[in-house]
């Protein structure tokens, strides 16, 4: 195991680990993409990895800036058009899991990224839900990356962009919805999971070097932790090693190098 590996490092590595081979993944932009791509560059080199734009199978050699990257295209079994992608794939019930990021996350594990503050007049407008909404309701489960933060973790939602457990309890049963929700949030301190009954997030595994008060200190409602905390296991050389190269080629590709050249 290393001992030298930054909180976002651990964050990213531990929502990898979280998939499997068989996966049928649909994939967000930003960290959840970062952790997928791990997780098929590692131990599963099988998963189907599926980003909004239609394409499906993709194994990009670099980190997409957005859906609509041409590295994702370039790399793919095939590509379908969004209509196809939502209507067949998605809401076919085809994809296991949904890999999601989001503005602000509640203890029920709604996701916001629409507005910060009243609606008609936000203190920040947010890039909106794309089609995090429909990968949230039709995902057979729902992985969910972000930082720690009262920022970010809030008692109370301006705006649901995203449907978790709603209220809490059998919530998203008797909306309808027939898939698991979110079922784990991975975070740079900690993992948590919805309680069996309640849906509220609770702490199963806290990240090496982080203390319990740490977690506390930095969500915004008073935190639950389950009754067996275990302590993640801290990232392989591999893994390390996988995340690092990856993030280097995404950079050196952004900032416009081709093969072989130096980075401007």
């Amino acid at each position: 195991m290393m001992t030298d590996f930054t909180p976002t490092e651990m964050m990213t590595i531990a929502a990898a680990r979280a998939l499997s081979n068989d996966d049928v993944c649909f994939v967000g932009i930003g960290a959840p993409s970062a952790a997928c791509n791990v997780a098929r560059l590692t131990h599963a080199p099988d998963i189907t990895l599926i980003y909004e734009s239609g394409t499906v199978g993709t194994k990009p050699d670099v980190l997409p800036l957005s859906i609509g990257d041409g590295e994702l295209c370039d790399t793919a079994l095939f590509t379908v058009s969004v209509p196809e992608m939502f209507r067949y794939w998605l809401q076919g019930g085809r994809i296991t899991t949904g890999f999601l990021g989001g503005a602000q996350i509640d203890r029920f594990a709604n996701l916001n990224t629409t507005v910060v503050g009243p609606y008609d007049r936000p203190k920040v407008r947010l890039p909106g839900g794309g089609g995090a909404p429909e990968i949230a309701s039709n995902c057979g489960r729902i992985f969910i990356t972000m930082a720690l933060s009262k920022r970010g973790f809030v008692e109370k939602l301006p705006f649901v962009t995203s449907m978790g457990h709603g209220e809490g309890g059998d919530h998203r049963e008797r909306l309808g919805l027939k898939t698991k929700g979110p079922t784990r949030v991975i975070t740079d301190l900690c993992i948590l999971e919805p309680d069996t009954q309640t849906k509220e997030l609770t702490v199963v595994s806290i990240h090496p070097g982080v203390e319990r008060e740490r977690i506390v200190e930095n969500c915004g409602w008073p935190i639950k932790f389950a009754e067996t905390v275990i302590e993640t296991p801290a990232p392989t050389e591999t893994e390390l090693s996988v995340l690092r190269d990856i993030n280097a080629r995404t950079k050196k590709a952004h900032e416009g190098a081709g093969p072989g050249k130096e980075a401007a």
